[in-house]
């Protein structure tokens, strides 16, 4: 096996709004619809298109949106028998609106049955044996903890929703993949756009591991443990629906990662990835395979030194 994921499944309603909502604010939505997602599922879905080998750790309620969910991911070639039925727990959900025209999109999650997800259940085959091990913070900490510590393999690991990291985890995680605003959030500071020697200076308080700071439009900035940063800008493609497109960057940072441990080149297969992922609607509505990342590899800049 190449990639496990440990994470959450959730059923998302996605709701089309003209503008996303301010505190406080009502918007009528144009339209509803029920797609696949949870953080983890979604990284293990994109995974799954782009190579073999991809297994799925988690928990599903015995409801028709765990039947759905379970499908979905076989769909995308993910072996989903480390999955359990959660009695008495719904399926985990999220409600999504999305900005017609921009793409731009709020998430609010229920965990359910993910919040059910044991330490016994991620100390697996599956998750020793992995040659990466995808994590996320869609579920109990402990478990995440547990799923590290019991892997081989290189860990990465996602930290949303943003939480204080344990040091057990953070010792455990060879690459840390937040967001800007996530790594703000560790760090104690506020968030905004920063330069890159800015957001470099950041990841670098943080942890000692190396860290992928994903920057949507901007690309990717690797902040390896030691030696110069290097910003990695993203092809040009035309967004639908931004949803879902970090998950996509880890899934196949995840994969790329299986192959070749060189972390600039999975980073650059990863941008490529997720910039496609945002032409169709959805965290998976557009989840590019195998042949089409590579297609579009050659108008991927090169990557920028940061100092």
């Amino acid at each position: 096996m190449s990639v496990t994921v440990v994470g959450s499944l959730n059923e998302d309603v996605l709701v089309a709004v003209g503008r996303l909502p301010g505190r406080g604010e009502t918007v009528i939505g144009r339209s509803a619809v029920l797609a696949p997602g949870g953080k983890g599922a979604n990284q293990a879905a994109a995974a799954g298109e782009l190579g073999p080998g991809v297994h799925m750790v988690g928990r599903v309620g015995q409801d028709p949106a765990g039947d759905r969910q379970l499908a979905a991911l076989a769909g995308s070639r993910v072996n989903v028998s480390r999955v359990h039925r959660t009695p008495g727990v719904p399926t985990g959900s999220a409600t999504i609106p999305v900005e017609e025209g921009s793409g731009e999109n709020l998430i609010v999650v229920v965990p359910g049955a993910n919040a059910a997800l044991t330490p016994e259940d991620a100390d697996v085959e599956s998750v020793r044996r992995a040659r990466v091990v995808l994590l996320q913070l869609e579920t109990p900490l402990e478990t995440v903890t547990a799923a590290a510590r019991a892997a081989s393999g290189t860990v990465v690991l996602t930290p949303a929703p943003p939480q204080p990291l344990p040091a057990e985890l953070r010792e455990h995680v060879d690459v840390l993949v937040p967001n800007e605003h996530e790594l703000a959030h560790l760090a104690g500071v506020e968030p905004g756009e920063r330069a890159p020697a800015e957001v470099a200076a950041l990841a670098r308080s943080v942890v000692s591991c190396a860290v992928v700071v994903t920057l949507g439009a901007r690309g990717a900035l690797i902040v390896p443990p030691e030696g110069q940063p290097l910003l990695q800008a993203p092809p040009p493609v035309t967004a639908v629906d931004t949803t879902g497109a970090g998950d996509c960057f880890c899934g196949a940072l995840a994969q790329a990662l299986a192959t070749d441990p060189d972390l600039p080149a999975a980073v650059r297969f990863a941008v490529t990835a997720a910039a496609l992922s945002t032409t169709g609607p959805g965290a998976r509505g557009a989840l590019p395979g195998v042949d089409a990342v590579r297609g579009l590899l050659p108008q991927v800049p090169e990557a920028t030194g940061v100092t």
